[in-house]
């Protein structure tokens, strides 16, 4: 009985320190991955760098924005980006990571690769590390003239109505959110940003110019169709590729053209 009862107590034996043996083992088991982020500060006289940081994947979300989330609050509290919805909603974290426009709350963590790269737009002008100067991609989005334009007024003040068939046009148009990344993913828009209005502008264009409660629809084409602002349009596609919601802005440039093509 001594002996069985000496046994069973040495079973249920555990060694000293437990606490050290388990953080160790956790230690061991981390699943470790440098991000490589572009870091510059106008207050300083540095160049721009790229810095590197190492983040345990288990101690963070899948994507992309809760690494920068967990750097900025653990690592480093001077990095600056933009963020707000974490959705894919409101454009405001997009960036280029590992050599693509995204948006970060989007993009998912590439385990497969040890290092992640991330880099502000490009062919934008900084304002400090991540956040570029959006001014010149609002401003263009502003002379499209983005709202309802009439020359008849509604009968009874009443809302102007649309049929099924008319709305299914704007499919693909309104869901923008404006992000720039099919914008600064475009050579023909690095190369004339303020001549040429961009992938995201003429799409938003031709939204409102597909809108049947619109009626300046000669007016808007007259607007954009010259040399720079519509046809440095060359269908590179590449802001298709961009897209984060799946969007076509070259298709939509396209039907401007087309549409240009039957009014002369």
């Amino acid at each position: 009985m001594a002996a069985a009862l000496l046994r069973r107590v040495a079973a249920t034996f555990r060694p000293p320190l437990p606490g050290f043996r388990a953080h160790a083992s956790q230690s061991s088991n981390a699943n470790l991955k440098t991000f490589q982020i572009y870091r510059w500060n106008p207050e300083n006289l540095k160049k721009p760098e790229m810095k590197s940081y190492t983040v345990d994947l288990k101690e963070c979300g899948p994507m992309v924005l809760d690494a920068l989330f967990l750097i900025k609050s653990q690592l480093d509290a001077t990095l600056t980006f933009r963020r707000s919805c974490r959705e894919g909603i409101c454009g405001s974290c997009a960036m280029n990571i590992d050599g693509c426009n995204g948006l970060a709350c989007l993009t998912k963590i590439e385990s497969g690769s040890s290092v992640t790269m991330i880099t502000p737009l490009p062919h934008m002008f900084v304002i400090k590390d991540l956040v570029v100067d959006m001014t010149n991609f609002y401003n263009q989005y502003k002379s499209i003239e983005p709202w309802l334009k009439r020359k008849t007024a509604t009968k009874d003040g009443k809302e102007v109505l649309q049929s099924k068939k008319d709305r299914e046009k704007l499919e693909g148009m309104y869901e923008c959110i404006l992000c720039a990344c099919c914008s600064t993913s475009c050579p023909s828009y690095w190369w004339n940003p303020e001549s040429y209005l961009g992938p995201a502008a003429l799409l938003h264009a031709n939204r409102w110019i597909m809108d049947s409660r619109d009626e300046y629809t000669k007016e808007r084409l007259d607007a954009i169709c010259d040399e720079f602002k519509l046809y440095r349009c060359h269908t590179i596609l590449n802001c298709a590729r961009a897209c984060p919601k799946g969007l076509n802005p070259g298709k939509q440039i396209n039907n401007i053209k087309k549409l240009e093509a039957k009014s002369v």
